[in-house]
């Protein structure tokens, strides 16, 4: 992989003179060292980050920037702000957010630990006198970190993994049953890494690898190297999750990445190490394929020089071939969602979702949901997803309630509504109304048939909402209209054809009935840069919409 390792010491070069034009480096400034992010927000975490890839080229003899005088000079200065910034508790605050925060904490070490045992085990007694320097300033503010660490606090489930792992690789370096012991206290929940390899968060834009890091730090200090079952689970899962553009598909996820563009970078030594430690060549294929996308879509490759120089024999693995990304149809029940890829097009099916389809051919992307009101309802979310055959079947069965008086029995003491506990009131159910949703792909494999159907309810107005990115024109038999985004169009019938320069899709037939669009209070806004199309009737109706991708059928 020499030649991966070039083209990331030069984009670690690069990213180092990103980081010096945004660094503080007036003496007299009492934020001296610190590095300004795009929003000029002071913070340790983002220093800490921009430290550590200085770090890495100083020490690497291979980069422009070896030993040189001027970096080392900004090097110490980011880390005096970092340790400046340390708490006494050893806690960092992570300024936008969390404040004393063990897991952003965690994050912070995680970032500077690789640079720490580079220093520590590769270079050893070799080291300089200012590598020393460097080496004692990290020493530090780990130590000082995992004292704070153990006083814990989390909030979200990657957190947990974040704590355990730092504290349980800490405790080896510090030789601390009590660091030990702490982490295991995380432990004793268990992993909540599902048997297809999904994490409670199903953040394949950010926290899957942030969990996979985590069970491979475990797996290092531990010695257990079950931890690395999850990661390998994961990785074997996300090589379902490409997109033919080569982005990571994150409408599934519930964190912040949920439908960002996101690309697969950060996976990257995660393959490289399963590839290496369990021989499994398609990892090695998806390692080549990440630096491909990278090149070709001119993003920074990853951020992690320091792992070529802490694992040198990556420098020597040989590998051919990109992964090919074949054909697949994957059902991840316990996930709740469906992956599909035939040929250039992949469709996802979710369960629990409102915007439950999305179907993506390269350079267009469609989302559909099912949206209206109905009580408390504004948008069909599949409670049940189950494969028929060759079909997904989505069905939810949405239940009408009134509350009814207070039963003599049930009087609250209080005339305030807002502290009655209304919950424990007699209802009148009914009316419920079915929505099944059927997906299937065409014999052609040229797209998928979705069937609609809704039931139980008469006379709603409901609309099938198509949220469409990447298409710069809309036509059919009655219309042609440029696409720029934002638009909110219903169109009444036939065909629409949405298209740009490289691709077209047909989708309908349309239908229009009513332009009840928008939907009652509490009702989902409109993806916004989208265009969004819309299909309306009343219920109950019954409607096959077809999506098709022109290329597939050449």
């Amino acid at each position: 992989m020499k030649n991966h390792y070039q083209i990331i010491l030069t984009d670690t070069e690069e990213l180092v003179y990103e980081s010096m034009r945004v660094q503080i480096m007036d003496e007299n400034d009492e934020n001296y060292g610190a590095f300004m992010d795009q929003d000029h927000i002071l913070d340790a975490k983002y220093t800490i980050y921009r430290t550590a890839s200085m770090i890495a080229v100083y020490c690497n003899e291979d980069s422009s920037f070896h030993e040189d005088e001027a970096l080392f000079k900004r090097i110490m200065a980011g880390l005096r702000f970092a340790r400046m910034m340390q708490h006494d508790s050893g806690l960092f605050d992570y300024v936008t957010c969390n404040f004393s925060s063990a897991p952003d904490t965690a994050f912070c070490i995680k970032k500077i630990m690789p640079h720490f045992f580079y220093l520590k085990d590769i270079k050893a007694a070799k080291r300089t006198d200012k590598e020393d320097q460097i080496f004692t300033a990290l020493n530090e503010i780990i130590r000082d970190a995992a004292k704070g660490i153990m006083t814990g606090g989390f909030h979200t489930p990657n957190h947990r993994w974040a704590i355990a792992s730092t504290l349980m690789e800490c405790s080896k370096i510090y030789d601390s049953k009590e660091m030990a012991d702490c982490a295991n206290r995380y432990l004793a929940e268990g992993i909540d890494c599902n048997e297809d390899g999904e994490y409670a968060e199903k953040s394949a834009g950010n926290y899957n690898r942030v969990n996979n890091d985590a069970m491979i730090t475990l797996a290092e200090a531990t010695g257990d190297k079950s931890y690395e079952d999850h990661v390998i689970r994961n990785l074997h899962m996300m090589l379902h999750y490409w997109e033919p553009d080569g982005s990571v598909f994150t409408a599934n996820s519930t964190r912040f990445d949920k439908d960002r563009l996101s690309y697969p970078t950060d996976y990257y030594t995660e393959y490289v190490l399963m590839a290496q430690r369990h021989d499994i060549p398609e990892f090695y294929d998806m390692a080549n394929t990440i630096i491909d996308i990278c090149l070709k879509k001119n993003l920074h490759t990853p951020d992690c020089l320091i792992f070529f120089m802490w694992h040198p024999e990556w420098k020597n693995i040989e590998h051919e071939g990109l992964y090919g990304n074949p054909d697949y149809k994957v059902f991840y029940q316990n996930s709740g969602i469906s992956r599909n890829r035939t040929g250039r097009y992949t469709y996802t099916v979710m369960s629990g979702k409102s915007n439950f389809l999305y179907f993506h051919n390269g350079t267009i992307k469609v989302e559909m949901k099912v949206a209206g009101s109905f009580c408390e309802h504004r948008a069909f979310k599949a409670e049940k997803m189950v494969q028929e055959g060759e079909t997904l079947h989505l069905s939810q069965t949405m239940h009408g309630w009134y509350y009814l008086p207070w039963s003599p029995d049930k009087i609250p003491e209080t005339n305030d509504w807002w502290q009655m506990d209304n919950a424990a009131r007699d209802k009148k159910m009914g009316p419920d109304m079915d929505i099944d949703v059927w997906v299937r792909e065409s014999k052609d494999n040229d797209g998928i048939d979705i069937r609609v159907k809704t039931s139980g309810v008469e006379g709603a107005p409901w609309r099938i909402e198509l949220s469409v990115t990447g298409a710069t024109f809309l036509e059919n038999g009655h219309l042609a209209t440029a696409l720029v985004g934002g638009e909110a169009i219903t169109v009444k019938d036939e065909m629409v054809e949405l298209s740009n320069s490289k691709d077209t899709l047909t989708i309908g037939p349309a239908f229009g009935t009513h332009r009840f669009m928008e939907g009652k209070e509490d009702s989902e806004l409109r993806n916004g840069g989208a265009s969004t199309i819309y299909f309306t009737d009343y219920t109950g109706f019954d409607h096959i919409i077809s999506i098709r991708n022109e290329r597939s059928r050449f």
